[in-house]
């Protein structure tokens, strides 16, 4: 089953208007770097045994960081949302939300590593 990609403003139109979910299948550490407020979680690593049941009778935009996981896992995305919810992929991932103009939430940088050796305000 092939699922529809949605550009980032559809995504957005989605969630806002039909209350679709966005459905981020990074793994942890990436998303704590970087993530769209009020995603589900749902890392690749335990998708076997994800729960999609937030999602139940919704449409579902699932993301990654450019787009390319969420193409690659396709597959699996939609033998788990089979019955569950309506999935899409969001084109370009979270880059393309973020290229659009959308909201993220970003950790704060850590120094970069001459200013932790030496000191400074500077950042990589």
């Amino acid at each position: 089953m092939a699922l529809k990609t949605v550009s980032p403003i559809e995504a957005h139109r989605m969630v806002a208007h039909d209350g679709a979910v966005l459905v981020d299948i990074r793994e942890r550490h990436e998303i704590e770097r970087e993530h769209i407020d009020g995603a589900l979680e749902l890392p690749l690593t335990g998708f076997k045994n994800a729960d999609l049941h937030a999602a139940r009778g919704r449409k579902a935009i699932f993301f990654c960081h450019s787009g390319g996981r969420t193409r690659m896992y396709a597959g699996q995305i939609a033998a788990l949302a089979d019955s569950v919810c309506d999935a899409y992929v969001l084109g370009g991932g979270i880059i393309g939300w973020r290229k659009a103009g959308f909201a993220t939430v970003q950790a704060p940088r850590r120094p970069g590593l001459l200013a932790r050796l030496f000191g400074g305000g500077r950042t990589e």
